[in-house]
Order: C-alpha cells, then structure tokens, then sequence
C-alpha cells in the first residue's frame, strides 16, 4: 500500500478519470462535513457495531471496481487512522490482501489533506 499525497492523488485521479475513488468513512460523514467529488462511500465499519467486516468491504470494493479500468483503488478517510478501530491504512492493506489490487490511501482533514490543500471539495 501507497500513501499519496493529495495532490498526487488529484494529479493520478486527472490522469485515470476510470479509477475508483473510495471514501472509506461512515456514511453520515459526508454528508456532515462533504466529500471530493466522484468519490464513492464504502464504509469501512458503520453504525451501531462500529466494527470492520475486512471480508464484506473487500468484496463491495471488488463489486464496485468490477468494471474500472484502472486497478488501483484509492482510499480517502478523515485523518488516515481512528483510534484502536479505524486506521485507511490498515483497511487498505487488508483490502490489497483480500483482492490482490494495489491500493493508496489520502486523507481529507481540514488541518492537513485534500481540503486543506484547496482540491474540489462538495458539500452535501
């Protein structure tokens, strides 16, 4: 697994508009504090066991990648870990594991990430 930065990830997503743009946070998050466009929510773990199914989220992103051209999903979520439960890099590497595709992961946050460094950015 690949940490990109932002812009890099911008300037690949530029370059291979077919990728998949997975944002791994919790559905409810997006629409709080919004999302880079195109992007599509694949939560890791969801309400109310706050728990990650590696298994069931390999397979929705596989689901999902199903007809992109481009093998390399990359995978954005608030901060790039959560505690003791979430971490994008952690479910990245299970989900390489898991499908055998390479993965990269960004972070969103407003401090330092794709909002901070000014990409696209929609509200909800």
């Amino acid at each position: 697994m690949k940490n990109l930065q932002p812009r890099d990830a911008w300037i690949w997503l530029q370059a291979y508009p077919d990728s998949l743009f997975v944002d791994v946070r919790m559905e409810i998050e997006p629409l709080y504090v919004g999302r880079p466009p195109g992007v599509v929510n694949l939560p890791w773990y969801e309400y109310p066991d706050l728990q990650p199914d590696a298994q069931k989220f390999a397979a929705t992103v596989a689901r999902e990648a199903g007809g992109k051209s481009q093998p390399v999903p990359l995978l954005i979520c608030r901060s790039g870990k959560r505690g003791r439960v979430f971490r994008c890099a952690a479910c990245g590497a299970r989900l390489r594991r898991r499908t055998g595709r390479a993965v990269s992961a960004l972070r969103a946050g407003a401090l330092a990430g794709w909002r901070f460094d000014g990409l696209p950015w929609e509200q909800m």
